[in-house]
């Protein structure tokens, strides 16, 4: 019990400059808490960037670095800048009290101090502070969730593409990785840097395997022919995107329009879109053509190319991207192009570490 009592004891710092005001400090409050003390603001800190105090009580006027200084200080580091600080003074002014809560402090105590008082305003903020920190804590685990969420919606909606579409397996883990490092370069670009940020490029690394999922509205005898489409049947294969775009909606509207399932939308419906406007479902051209979508496109096609279909052996990477490099400007955003252009090597070692069949592994050794 007296074990137990005494990991509930919150931990005081007070720092102070005069040594009788210490131990008043620790006489009254030393039957509930743990008392850290420090002579100067330089040791303070020192004591509060270990220790981790619950509460600080803080002298103001002091030599070399004053409580206001100290303050401020403790409130540049994230490690200490929740700490409550009360501050002790002599000083009673209105303008000494704006200064020291504009610094961050919670409240003040003025010299002579009365125990009672004392013992009241650091329970009083110490039962504050553990509500807040009850509060963080509730939604650090409701952020867990929703986080949990996102990558159940996610890993069920891609299991379901890979169970109907012949081509997904390591299509689909290749192209997550593609598009990040890819997102990664360009966020360095100024077209690309508003919109890169790193939760954006986290759900392009989720969303990337969703890119296909409408095929599951496209029927048997035209998803898995291992021969050229005809028109009539290219024009639904086409659908795809249409029905992915829907299926995924219909999901966010649910989940409110703030969903993180937007992005997983905008790549299903646009990913087969052209820079020159020659692509589909909208023909939208250049810019219009949405970010993910264009990143997308690139990394979808240049998967195609280096690996094995039924239709097609694996293509080697130079010819992928000699074929790539020449729909600049035409298939692809030319900044896309460059970014891509800058990251062969790794976009090769994806390939390699993701590979479904060993004719693509070999093809990838005779390379080294």
């Amino acid at each position: 019990m007296q074990e137990e009592m005494k990991r509930m004891r919150a931990t005081i710092l007070a720092i102070d400059d005069t040594e009788v005001n210490l131990e008043l400090i620790t006489a009254i409050l030393n039957d509930e808490h743990q008392v850290l003390r420090a002579s100067d603001g330089e040791r303070g800190l020192v004591l509060a960037r270990s220790m981790t105090p619950d509460l600080i009580l803080l002298d103001v006027m002091m030599p070399g670095m004053s409580g206001y200084d100290v303050c401020a200080e403790l409130k540049k580091h994230p490690e200490t800048a929740m700490i409550p600080v009360i501050f002790i003074t002599a000083l009673s002014s209105e303008m000494n009290e704006s200064r020291g809560f504009e610094l961050g402090a919670v409240d003040y105590i003025t010299k002579p101090f009365k125990p009672v008082i004392v013992k009241n305003r650091v329970r009083t903020h110490l039962e504050l502070k553990r509500h807040r920190d009850h509060l963080e804590e509730l939604v650090r685990e409701r952020t867990r969730e929703l986080v949990l969420t996102q990558e159940v919606v996610f890993e069920s909606l891609a299991t379901l593409a890979e169970y109907r579409d012949p081509e997904t397996g390591g299509h689909i883990h290749r192209t997550q990785r593609y598009i990040r490092v890819l997102a990664e370069k360009l966020r360095r670009n100024y077209r690309f840097q508003a919109y890169l940020d790193d939760t954006t490029i986290d759900l392009l690394f989720k969303s990337a395997p969703l890119h296909d999922i409408g095929k599951v509205g496209v029927p048997d005898r035209i998803l898995l022919k291992p021969g050229k489409l005809t028109d009539d049947e290219f024009e639904e294969m086409k659908k795809h995107t249409v029905y992915g775009r829907d299926a995924i909606l219909t999901a966010e509207r649910k989940m409110g329009s703030s969903s993180f399932l937007r992005i997983a939308a905008e790549i299903a419906y646009s990913h087969h879109e052209k820079w020159d406007g020659s692509g589909y479902p909208e023909a939208l051209k250049g810019d219009d053509i949405p970010i993910a979508g264009r990143l997308m496109a690139l990394v979808d096609v240049y998967d195609a190319l280096i690996s094995k279909r039924i239709y097609k052996p694996p293509f080697p990477h130079e010819k992928a991207v000699t074929m790539i490099r020449e729909q600049q400007g035409r298939h692809f955003d030319p900044d896309v192009i460059e970014a891509f252009t800058a990251l062969e090597s790794e976009f090769q070692n994806i390939a390699f570490n993701y590979a479904d069949f060993d004719e693509e592994r070999e093809m990838w050794r005779r390379k080294e």
